[in-house]
């Protein structure tokens, strides 16, 4: 099975974060205390808020062991 998840919107990345703590059979609230977050902001991000902080997202991809690749354009115009 190819792990590379197409992240194109907020709620992709949303999605990819709630069902990989899931997996790990953590709740949200686990997930705020090991990344010392609060769960509101845990809560906006698996809902796809579009305004959450990037940094702080990044925390969260990092805890749960998600990496995040960007793929340049092959021909740049």
């Amino acid at each position: 099975m190819d792990p590379t998840v197409p992240i194109r919107t907020p709620a992709d990345l949303g999605d990819l974060i709630r069902r990989t703590r899931k997996q790990l059979g953590m709740t949200q609230a686990e997930l705020a205390a090991i990344t010392g977050l609060s769960l509101a902001f845990v809560n906006h991000v698996e809902n796809g808020k579009a305004t959450a902080q990037l940094g702080k997202t990044l925390m969260l991809l990092q805890q749960l062991g998600i990496r995040l690749h960007a793929r340049t354009p092959e021909h740049p115009a």
